[in-house]
């Protein structure tokens, strides 16, 4: 039996979806989401661009600071290791006050700490305040999921986190094309500042953007899910039992994200120090990276309904192996910067599916409980496998550690096909 996303459930309706790219409006009017998604889109949109900044010109201040990959691999690790202990906090306080404070704590104290970590160049303190910023910033991760799903229907539910997801995108491209060229049209202007310091002010500027989610956050207004009693007495609470398909689904998703935060946190360092591009020429990379993961989150749902919802996601995910193997090799830097773009396309384009395949194969009043353990799991492998690249980077170098990368992405994305597909099957029957 194949897996199909909810919303795309026969090829009929997977035509009728790709001709109303062509009349967006229409596509919106079909989708029928409602008032409360779209003030949350507007709340995703200034974190999102902000953080999108922040997150891809952080590293490169770091350089300039002189850190090199085994630091800016501890502090991305703290980062990530922050985000671990907050997750199942924050899922716990989500659970009890509801959604929305905890987005508004979340959309203050993230670019709070944002701000104050562009102050300090010792390794030290930025370890430190990385850990706490992990800490803010998974309070939008465990609220992400379960407030679009509590915005949307099971109708639209597919189409809202496609939507999040290629907005999202493509404020990054925006971000990272300011980022490359603004350095250089500030100094044409005859600013004296120094190159830090220019970056300094965008990172600020950055988060002050990200805090904007504030002012749409304040008319939202999402509905909270009742758990069901199963049978329970008056006043005792009931106790859910661990569902069989996420103790298949955790691991291996969890292996997936350390895939990626063994190579994503350093791809600009990457095109920097190992490829010699130019900041103006990372911005366009990046920006052309994000256009092409737009792309392909659009395209997502055909080919998730064309191969099933699992095979898609096994697919993409053999396929940046692949690019990876690819960048391990390449030394012509043009091929290297088309493989690249490759494997961010490939990467982003199984996030729908997977973000999707959880949501979809767990009852609703487990959703908050079943983002906040994806969060945590990933969260668990993706601060090592920061910090261990890192490491490994500065001792070996960027290609034996890619190709390194690429043997544990391919064999990640076997177990995927056989453990997840076969629990998944096991639910459906």
């Amino acid at each position: 039996m194949e897996f199909l996303l909810p919303s795309e459930a026969s090829p009929a309706s997977d035509v009728a979806s790709a001709a109303n790219w062509t009349n967006p409006a229409a596509w919106l009017l079909e989708k029928k989401l409602s008032r409360g998604f779209w003030i949350f889109f507007a709340v995703a949109f200034f974190f999102d661009f902000g953080f999108a900044v922040y997150f891809f010109l952080f590293n490169l201040y770091l350089v300039d600071l002189h850190f090199n990959e085994r630091a800016i691999g501890l502090v991305g690790g703290a980062l990530t290791l922050g985000s671990v202990a907050g997750t199942l906090p924050a899922g716990w306080i989500a659970r009890r006050t509801g959604l929305r404070p905890l987005l508004a704590c979340c959309l203050i104290l993230a670019p709070l700490l944002g701000v104050v970590r562009t102050f300090f160049a010792q390794e030290s303190a930025q370890i430190g305040l990385g850990f706490l910023a992990g800490v803010a910033v998974s309070i939008w991760g465990v609220c992400f999921l379960p407030a679009i799903a509590g915005l949307t229907t099971e109708k639209n539910r597919s189409s809202a986190f496609s939507l999040v997801f290629s907005v999202s995108i493509g404020t990054s491209a925006l971000g990272g094309l300011l980022c490359g060229y603004l350095p250089d049209w500030l100094r044409m202007a005859g600013h004296p500042m120094q190159g830090v310091e220019i970056k300094r002010w965008i990172l600020i500027v950055s988060c002050s953007i990200a805090a904007l989610g504030l002012l749409p956050l304040a008319a939202l207004r999402i509905p909270s899910v009742q758990p069901e009693s199963h049978g329970c007495k008056s006043g005792e609470r009931p106790r859910s039992k661990p569902q069989p398909f996420l103790l298949r689904f955790l691991p291996a998703m969890a292996l997936w994200a350390a895939v990626l935060a063994s190579f994503t946190p350093f791809a600009n360092v990457y095109l920097s120090r190992d490829l010699h591009i130019s900041l103006a020429r990372i911005g366009l990379i990046f920006s052309a990276a994000q256009i092409v993961q737009l792309c392909v989150v659009l395209l997502a749902p055909l080919v998730f309904c064309r191969l099933g919802l699992v095979p898609g996601i096994v697919t993409t995910q053999i396929a940046a192996a692949v690019a990876l193997a690819g960048l391990a090799a390449m030394h012509d830097v043009r091929l290297a910067v088309a493989l690249y773009l490759s494997f961010s396309a490939l990467q982003w384009m199984s996030s729908p599916g997977l973000y999707n395949l959880v949501m979809s194969r767990t009852p609703e009043r487990d959703r908050s409980a079943a983002a906040a353990m994806t969060l945590f799991c990933n969260a668990v492998l993706q601060s090592g496998a920061t910090a261990l690249a890192g490491i490994l980077f500065t001792q070996f170098g960027y290609p034996r550690v890619l190709l390194g990368i690429a043997v544990f992405a391919l064999l990640t994305a076997l177990l995927f096909g056989t453990q997840v597909a076969s629990a998944a099957r096991k639910l459906v029957d």
